[in-house]
């Protein structure tokens, strides 16, 4: 056996020996009860708490932005079809137009050659 096994062995096996009565409860913490107001007002409860609370706020802004979703994407669907009609029907009425002007101009051109002859 060498200092290989040494470093490897004994001397983890014996710091542990020594370490452990200082890990180990003292007699009297046994015997103390859980302070419920204390552990409130310690740093890590309060860091859990407003987490809690920001995951409450979170959840809720959540539903909120899916309520709105819904109405806006629906709002979305409405307006896209009046507007898609209200286009389409507009390019019928300047089709129509275009015709219309079209007649006229034939007309109007009939009209000033009869007056010339």
């Amino acid at each position: 056996m060498g200092s290989r096994w040494l470093a490897v062995y004994a001397v983890p096996s014996l710091l542990m020996l020594l370490l452990l009565p200082l890990l180990a409860p003292p007699a009297e913490a046994a015997s103390l009860s859980f302070d419920e107001a204390a552990a409130k007002n310690r740093p890590v409860s309060k860091v859990i708490t407003l987490l809690k609370d920001m995951m409450k706020q979170l959840e809720k802004e959540q539903e909120d932005d899916e309520d709105i979703y819904d109405k806006m994407a629906c709002w979305c669907e409405t307006n896209d079809k009046e507007k898609t009609k209200s286009i389409a029907e507009a390019e019928a009425r300047i089709d129509g137009l275009t015709n219309k002007i079209e007649e006229l101009t034939a007309t109007s051109a009939e009209l000033n050659t009869e007056i010339k002859n």
